[in-house]
């Protein structure tokens, strides 16, 4: 059975290793590099990006989750976690680390402040329609060559500036959202990212 690790420095963790036992794989929260050593895939959740770019870095963690990522182990990121598996951020500060892996450009915070949380029905690629909750949340200004748009906010009154913003990407192995399927019950994200996990196995 596939073996999916969780980030477990901040963030929704709990809510992930949910989903992902849903989707029949071992989940497992990740603090040490030999925890990570022992997984096929990782879920980045939530959180603050800075904040968790601080604690990859305390916990030795950054180098080798970087390695990772870069050597093909399959990554999902939702809203903090888009940002750190962005080649390029917005509005992200001077001291903030990425671990890359998408040829992304995204704008932090781009939803706004904590009440400005957003919610749409989103038509996504391989999914379906999907209840996305924004929280805080970053969006795609710009994708590389090799970069598969799977989600953008649809073009409504309420949405405003949000409006055809894209907000859900992938790029070979890596997996990321703008908002928080963990949050909603709906667990079919999860699913779509443990068939790239048990694909690269």
């Amino acid at each position: 059975m596939s073996v999916v690790g969780v980030l477990a420095l901040q963030g929704d963790v709990r809510e992930h290793l949910v989903a992902l036992a849903e989707a029949d794989v071992l989940a497992r929260p990740i603090r040490r590099p030999e925890e990570l050593a022992e997984v096929d895939g990782v879920v980045l959740p939530g959180g603050e990006s800075t904040t968790i770019s601080r604690l990859l870095d305390t916990f030795d963690l950054l180098e080798p989750l970087r390695g990772r990522i870069k050597d093909g182990m399959p990554a999902y990121g939702s809203c903090a976690g888009m940002i750190l598996l962005a080649d390029q951020v917005l509005d992200g500060r001077a001291d903030q680390h990425q671990l890359g892996g998408l040829d992304i450009v995204v704008r932090r915070n781009a939803f706004g402040r904590q009440v400005d949380s957003f919610e749409a029905e989103l038509d996504f690629t391989d999914v379906g329609s999907v209840h996305a909750v924004f929280i805080r949340a970053p969006w795609v200004e710009n994708v590389g060559e090799g970069v598969e748009v799977l989600a953008r906010v649809p073009d409504s009154a309420e949405a405003g500036e949000a409006a055809g913003r894209i907000v859900a990407v992938r790029q070979g192995h890596v997996l990321a959202t703008s908002f928080h399927p963990e949050l909603t019950g709906d667990g079919r994200v999860h699913r779509l990212f443990v068939d790239m996990v048990r694909s690269a196995g």
